[in-house]
């Protein structure tokens, strides 16, 4: 197996990982908006996302930022807590997705990068070149939120369409269980 492939599959792995089931949460909460018809808006949004973790990602590994992982432990639930809330605000309102959505998925996406990075950084060592492991193991990342992402629809449609729940009802129910486990980890890492 080479480098890249290595590299690439723990990325994949890490966001599958269910001990790391707070990365799924916070996906599920990125998408679960989103009518299979807006997938153009859900993927713009992941993309805010994978902008703003592959530039902490990076600057974290070559030592350019640096948070005590402590704090950024805690961070993490708390993004995905202000994201389930917004859903259920928007929900509740009745207001239509935001172009502000992005904003929001680029900045908390700053404060996974670094959570990622932790991982990435014990990894590597002393290894001389991180650029290419860097990019396989964001790439990997990024393929194992596409999965859950598509996961996710599979699952949206099975119910909406075959079982005839209301989306607004997936939505309330998605939304309110991620909004529970992320306060859960909040007080768990505090």
């Amino acid at each position: 197996m080479g480098d890249f492939q290595l590299w690439f599959l723990t990325g994949f792995e890490h966001i599958l990982d269910m001990k790391g089931y707070d990365h799924i949460a916070f996906l599920v909460a990125l998408a679960v908006m989103f009518k299979p018809d807006d997938w153009k808006h859900l993927l713009i949004q992941i993309t805010a996302f994978t902008v703003g973790h592959s530039l902490t990602l990076a600057l974290s590994v070559l030592n350019i930022i640096a948070i005590k992982q402590s704090i950024i432990e805690v961070l993490i639930p708390i993004t995905i807590f202000l994201t389930a809330a917004n859903n259920l605000f928007c929900l509740k309102m009745g207001v239509p997705f935001r172009k502000s959505n992005y904003y929001f998925a680029l900045l908390f996406g700053l404060v996974h990068g670094m959570g990622f990075s932790y991982l990435l950084k014990a990894m590597l060592g002393r290894e001389q070149s991180i650029t290419g492991p860097l990019l396989a193991f964001n790439l990997g990342i990024e393929a194992g939120q596409l999965l859950i992402v598509g996961i996710l629809f599979v699952i949206a449609l099975l119910l909406v369409r075959f079982l005839r729940i209301s989306l607004r009802s997936w939505q309330y129910l998605a939304s309110t269980l991620v909004l529970l486990i992320s306060v859960y980890l909040i007080f768990e890492r505090i």
